[in-house]
């Protein structure tokens, strides 16, 4: 199931500018699970340390789509 822009929690640009931040950085994967973590508390959500680290390190391995990160984030993101 694709998420369209309008169906979830985060809009595809903020998820798209967040990727190609973590992309282009260098940062290692805990300074991009931190970074993952800021981004979700900016929006109002909270998320575990392991579910932050978990999206790093699939980016870092896999380099997730942006559907697929989009995905990962709405189902780590938990409401504060």
């Amino acid at each position: 199931m694709e998420i369209s822009p309008n169906d979830g929690k985060f809009s595809q640009d903020d998820v798209a500018e967040l990727r190609n931040e973590l992309l282009s950085s260098g940062l290692d994967n805990w300074q991009a699970a931190e970074l993952i973590a800021s981004f979700l508390a900016a929006r109002g959500y909270g998320v575990s340390t392991e579910g932050a680290r978990h999206v790093a390190c699939h980016l870092d391995s896999t380099h997730l789509s942006l559907e697929n990160m989009q995905r990962e984030l709405e189902i780590i993101a938990l409401p504060m």
